[in-house]
Formats: structure tokens, C-alpha cells, sequence
């Protein structure tokens, strides 16, 4: 049978510099509560997303849903049905009621000319997600938060060193959440991290992650335990370094996956824009009136032992947590890139022969 290409794999740094960055750790037994690792971990990432205030977390979900918890909002929040359903998830596990907007037809982001139909005097904040590493219209959004006093907390959990004429992801909105989960184009095994502008704002999310201890005797808020351990830390601090090395070589992957595929009948790809530093993270194709359709073409390349995903399916407000409520909702430019979209493997071990045996397999 032929080598198995999975939708993702993991980018790791070598045993022997993950080892020697961990034996520190491992003689000081401080496996967790923000120990020498974490502290490093958050000045190299400062530096690098040039950003002032962050924090780390177990995993991106956690991350979004403490966020949102600190700013103890309550009301609706615009946000999107083509995302992952933690997204919404956290909106709602907070209290908080999602009104759900339909996205753009070119990158299928949040769309922000149908935003301010949808706000009404229980309007918070708008939570939206930047798709596959492509950024939403992000200044387009600060605008009508701003005119209509609205918080904006981004989902970035796909667009870890993405830039947008320079400007790093973790400076767009109030806050911005990154997820740093084994599957993304940088991780930490498992890991979040949220940036956020206002540190009075957010001054209760540094005891939320730590069942609202602040001090070893006083519990003023109802927290939760969300906080990153030493091991993953460490992962992170060794990733980091090997960054954009990791993130050329996926780009290499997707150029012939552009090369490929661009121009055929029923085959449609996301343009990157020309301002955009984009990362790689996924690479979705939307089969859209091409000979076969996109579970057709899902079926055939797992015959071939490639292994491509549905993402994102079903879109959220179809999910059955959430049918009976939202499910009549009119967004039909995410009902339908749901049912088109295929995110064909994309991981910086990838060689151009395993994209060409992909497209082989499509174009067949």
C-alpha cells in the first residue's frame, strides 16, 4: 500500500534540543503554575507577535472561554457559523447568546457589511474568526465596533505568525486567541495563548486560570484550572525557533498545490492577499459544480491512503447542540462552503511529490 499522507503532522524539534531545554525542568520538578519555562516561553512570544500583554494556556478552547469569562459580559455576541464549534461553545458556556452572521464568499470569514443589521441594544461584542489563517476584515470590524462601543475578541486559533501589512494577528481587536494545539502550525502539544490590549480589562483572567486564587488563602473568583504546563512550554520555546523555517517549508507544499489546481473548471482556492504574511496553516479547496463533489473526491483520495478533512463541517448552527435553536438561521454562503470545502494535508514534512500524488488523485 502507499505511504499514508495525513490531513496534518506535527512539526517537532529534534529530541536532543527538546531534552536540553527540558533538564532544567526536569531537575527543578516545577511541572506547572508558570515555572522558569512558561516565563521564558512568554518573552520569546511577546517579542516575536509583538505584543504586550499575553498569557498561556492548557489548550486554545479554555483560552477563549476564560477571555470572555474575565469581561463578564452579558447579551449577544455576533459571531460566526463557520468556525470551529469551541468558538461558539465559549460564547455560549459563558451565559452569552451567539447571533450568528454569514461570512464572505472569498475567504469565508465573518462579513462585515451584514454586521451592523444584526446589532441590536443587547449587542456586546463581536466574536469572529480569522478561517484557515486568512485574516477577517479587520478594519471593517474596528470600525463598527467603535462607533457602536463593542468589544472585538478574535478566535485566530489557525493564524499563529500571520501579519497583515506587518502587523502581527495578536494586535487586531481587543484580544486575540491562539491555539497552540499538536495539529497547528505551531504548537505546544496542547496550549493556547490569548493577547489582549487592556490589562485593567482583563486583570481577572490571570486568577480565572487558576481557580480564582489570589493568594494562597483568597479565592475571589469562580475560576477554573486552564494553565499551561512546563513540558508544553518547553515544546513551544523549541518550536518557536524553528518557526518560519517550519512555515517555508508548507509554503512550498502550497505553491504546488497553487500550481496544480488554479484555473480548473469547478476548482476554486482562496487568493492570498498581497498585504498578507499568511502562514500556511490549512489548505482548502471548494469543489463547486467540478466533475465530482467534494465527499466524491474525499472518498477517492482515502482509497489512495490520503487523508483529507471536512473543515469546517458542519457548520455550527446545523450542529445537533444547536439545530433546534439556530438551526433555520440564513447563512448560505457558509451552509455552502460547508458542504464544498475540502482541506487537502498540509504539514512542513510534506515533499512536492506528495502533492503532486494529491492532485494526481483529484485531477484523475
Amino acid at each position: 500500500m502507499k505511504k499514508r499522507i495525513n490531513v496534518t503532522c506535527s512539526s517537532m524539534p529534534s529530541y536532543e534540543e527538546f531534552i536540553e531545554e527540558l533538564k532544567p525542568v526536569w531537575d527543578s520538578r516545577w511541572l506547572s503554575n508558570r515555572g522558569e519555562a512558561s516565563r521564558k516561553f512568554e518573552a520569546m512570544l511577546k517579542q516575536y507577535l509583538n505584543t504586550e500583554h499575553l498569557y498561556l494556556f492548557a489548550n486554545g478552547h479554555v483560552a477563549l472561554e476564560v477571555a470572555l469569562n474575565a469581561l463578564y459580559l452579558k447579551g449577544e455576541v455576533i459571531t460566526t457559523p463557520y468556525t470551529h464549534c469551541s468558538t461558539t461553545h465559549a460564547i455560549v458556556r459563558n451565559g452569552l447568546t451567539p447571533v450568528f452572521c454569514d461570512v464572505k464568499e472569498n475567504d469565508y470569514t465573518i462579513n462585515p457589511e451584514l454586521i451592523e443589521n444584526l446589532i441590536t441594544e443587547k449587542t456586546v461584542a463581536i466574536v469572529a474568526t480569522h478561517v484557515y489563517g486568512f485574516l477577517c476584515d479587520v478594519d471593517a470590524i474596528e470600525r463598527i465596533a467603535k462607533k457602536h462601543n463593542l468589544l472585538v475578541i478574535y478566535d485566530a486559533a489557525h493564524a499563529f505568525g500571520v501579519k497583515k501589512s506587518g502587523i502581527s494577528a495578536a494586535n487586531f481587536g481587543d484580544a486575540a486567541m491562539f491555539s497552540t494545539h499538536a495539529t497547528k502550525v505551531f504548537h505546544t502539544i496542547e496550549g493556547g495563548i490569548i493577547c489582549y490590549k487592556n490589562k485593567e480589562r482583563f486583570k481577572a483572567m490571570s486568577k480565572l486560570v487558576n481557580f480564582g486564587f489570589t493568594s494562597q488563602e483568597d479565592i475571589d473568583y469562580v475560576g477554573t484550572n486552564a494553565r499551561m504546563n512546563e513540558f508544553e512550554a518547553v515544546m513551544g520555546i523549541c518550536n518557536l525557533r524553528h518557526f518560519e523555517e517550519e512555515v517555508a517549508k508548507r509554503k512550498a507544499v502550497g505553491d504546488r498545490y497553487y500550481e496544480r489546481l488554479t484555473g480548473v473548471k469547478g476548482i476554486k482556492l482562496i487568493e492570498i492577499p498581497e498585504d498578507l504574511e499568511w502562514n500556511y496553516a490549512y489548505f482548502p479547496v471548494i469543489f463547486d459544480g467540478y466533475k465530482e463533489n467534494r465527499d466524491e473526491i474525499k472518498a477517492k483520495l482515502e482509497g489512495e491512503n490520503i487523508y483529507a478533512r471536512k473543515y469546517f463541517y458542519p457548520i455550527v448552527n446545523k450542529a445537533a447542540c444547536y439545530e433546534k435553536v439556530y438551526g433555520a438561521v440564513n447563512v448560505p454562503v457558509a451552509a455552502h462552503a460547508a458542504d464544498c470545502v475540502l482541506t487537502l494535508p498540509m504539514y512542513a514534512d510534506m515533499t512536492a511529490e506528495d502533492a503532486d500524488r494529491i492532485c494526481d488523485v483529484i485531477l484523475r
